[in-house]
């Protein structure tokens, strides 16, 4: 793959007057109304910090022809406004979250020993298939928050065996005569290793293992392929995309794909390039990666529908990718780029971007220490204000007067960048 990156065809300006901007979130059972909350306050600060003007508004009502396609989600009532002001041009963006929380809190309703069946389930489906060793070759952040749920699962079931244990013998030790002593001894142990069990899952909100657990265990279920309500909401996803890629009012339309949604987003927008649904006049279409997990999903057996994906990407010139990552963020795989490692790069790859967020250098050393240990936090940074934001600014790309491909056409791959073939499974559909 060459280092250049040719983000516009001859002939288009990149100039952006109006965009239409659609996020795709993580594993997140959130409301999406958490998402405009924190563009609201995020860009705001970016604001002030950068000296242009940016507000936020409630979104426009719909003109018929989205809500002709706007299909079962709902989408158009998650979504807001943007008006910002810089470098002497005025922007409109219309944001618009793509939801799937409903199908990720669907996924995460398992009891807890339904929960220590997905543990066993999701650890085998990565080391059985090798790919856990495998992606060990890349950066080991993610592969140990993998790790976490499992390890952290593991010890609160220990605890509870010991303590029920320790609990048993106290009660019972006094009493040698009791002919049902072993019985009874199970039995309170059983019932210490439950309530310690419940203890636990009651206080996820500050541990996060049965969170991990269920987003891991989701895309191991069925090896790296996507469940069928999953598909069918992609599908809708790509009808909504393509209905704006018609407008004639649009200069930009601009995919977000944030951790897992990165790879959802990449699905999407390549069974578009595949059909033939994104034309070559109107807006132009962009797609932005934030906090990519790819490989946790391309490097399952099943994944060929992604590797297909990320294959067909990579060789496009249908639209304009930049991946984003940073080293300080332990939940992604910085700076690897999920088509060349994934090993379903062409000899004519020339996407994705890869580009680092650099949070040493963007943040400040107070906020970066701040930071450093507040894993989820930092993994979140990329939709935030940055203290000293270089080429990457968030809200310079969804809201500002270019388009992404015009704003990075400057920019060669970060210097540590990972494109060495790793995967075992290279399968395409």
């Amino acid at each position: 793959m060459s280092d250049e990156f040719s983000p516009l065809p001859p002939g288009l300006s990149g100039t952006v007057r109006r965009r239409l901007v659609f996020y795709v979130p993580g594993y997140d059972p959130f409301h999406p109304r958490r998402y405009r909350e924190l563009y609201r306050k995020e860009s705001a600060e970016q604001a002030r910090i950068s000296g242009y003007e940016i507000a936020i508004a409630a979104r426009r009502k719909p003109a018929a022809t989205e809500k002709s396609a706007q299909g079962t989600t709902g989408a158009n009532a998650h979504g807001w406004h943007v008006t910002s002001a810089q470098d002497g041009l005025t922007t409109e963006t219309d944001v618009e979250v793509l939801v799937w929380s409903d199908i990720v809190r669907g996924s995460m309703g398992a009891s807890i020993p339904a929960t220590y069946m997905q543990l066993l389930r999701t650890a085998w489906a990565y080391i059985g298939s090798g790919a856990l060793f495998r992606l060990m070759r890349l950066r080991k952040g993610p592969v140990i928050a993998a790790l976490y749920p499992i390890a952290v699962l593991l010890a609160e079931a220990l605890a509870g065996i010991l303590l029920g244990t320790v609990i048993a013998l106290a009660l019972l030790w006094p009493l040698p005569e009791f002919t049902g002593k072993g019985l009874a001894g199970t039995a309170i142990a059983v019932a210490v290793l439950v309530a310690v069990l419940r203890w636990f899952r009651r206080h996820d909100n500050r541990i996060y293992a049965y969170y991990l657990m269920h987003d891991y265990a989701f895309t191991a279920h069925w090896g790296g392929a996507n469940p069928e309500r999953l598909e069918a909401r992609m599908a809708e996803f790509g009808n909504r995309i393509a209905a704006a890629l018609g407008r004639d009012d649009l200069d930009e339309v601009l995919v977000v794909g944030h951790s897992s949604g990165a790879h959802l987003a990449v699905s999407v927008l390549a069974d578009l390039v595949r059909d033939g649904r994104v034309p070559a006049t109107g807006p132009r279409l962009s797609l932005l990666t934030l906090g990519q997990v790819v490989p946790m999903v391309s490097f399952l057996p099943g994944a060929a529908r992604l590797r297909a994906a990320l294959q067909r990407l990579g060789s496009t010139r249908a639209l304009d990718w930049v991946d984003v990552t940073a080293p300080g963020d332990g939940c992604a795989f910085a700076l690897c780029d999920p088509v060349a490692v994934s090993g379903v790069a062409l000899p004519d790859q020339s996407q994705p971007l890869i580009l680092s967020a650099a949070f040493s250098q963007t943040l400040s050393p107070e906020r970066h220490r701040a930071l450093r240990r507040r894993y989820f936090k930092m993994h979140f940074q990329y939709l935030c204000a940055f203290d000293r934001p270089g080429d990457y600014d968030y809200f310079r790309i969804t809201a500002g007067p270019r388009t992404l491909g015009a704003r990075m056409a400057h920019r060669r791959h970060s210097k540590s960048r990972l494109a060495t073939p790793v995967n075992r499974y290279t399968s395409i559909e």
